[in-house]
């Protein structure tokens, strides 16, 4: 830090007050990469849990039993 009459100068590294090693960089994408594996994990457990309903599923089903009263 210098001062010079009323104004004070400050170095690039005091102005920050801190160093630019990109540390932050690595948390963000370790930790994006975290998340997208959680959420993907909560997802995917869900959808082969729930039971088939609607769509297909009804089709096959009604399919089945129109089959089934025709016989």
């Amino acid at each position: 830090m210098e001062t010079r009459g009323q104004e004070v100068h400050l170095d690039k590294e005091e102005a920050r007050s801190g160093e630019t090693s990109g540390v932050v960089r690595y948390v963000l994408l370790i930790s994006l990469a975290l998340v997208i594996i959680a959420l993907s994990a909560i997802w995917l457990t869900g959808a082969l849990t729930t039971p088939e309903t609607g769509g297909h599923a009804d089709t096959e089903k009604a399919v089945a039993q129109q089959q089934d009263q025709t016989q």
